[in-house]
């Protein structure tokens, strides 16, 4: 397609495909950023919790079950708390992982599309 101030790309399936899965790698991706920050709050108030539980010199702790306390033997809560950890960090492990994946997939996408279409695409942000 011409026009008389430069030239544009046809768009084909394969582009608008390569287009719609950009859109939704980026949303996924803002997902994700949603996703890691809460895990990281949440480790870190895990590990708040467990340097509190040092702290205290009680041999039964109130923890927090749902939504009731429990009075619970200390040593139990510290073993509960490290599990606790140890999951939260498993779980980070594997959201950065499919982030990395997919900022990879993105920057490809955006090779072929920038390649193709140069100025005539933004997929920036900004």
């Amino acid at each position: 397609m011409q026009q008389s101030g430069g030239s544009e790309a046809e768009v084909t399936w394969e582009d608008q495909q390569n287009i719609n899965k950009f859109g939704r790698l980026n949303n996924r991706l803002h997902e994700l950023d949603d996703e890691i920050k809460l895990a990281k709050e949440t480790n870190e108030n895990l590990e708040d919790a467990s340097n509190e539980l040092i702290l205290t010199d009680e041999d039964m702790v109130r923890f927090q079950i749902g939504e009731v306390f429990a009075h619970v033997p200390k040593e139990e809560v510290e073993d509960r708390i490290e599990q606790m950890k140890e999951v939260t960090s498993k779980k980070l492990d594997k959201l950065e992982e499919e982030k990395d994946s997919i900022v990879a997939h993105m920057a490809e996408l955006k090779k072929i599309l920038y390649g193709k279409f140069k100025d005539s695409i933004n997929l920036e942000e900004d």
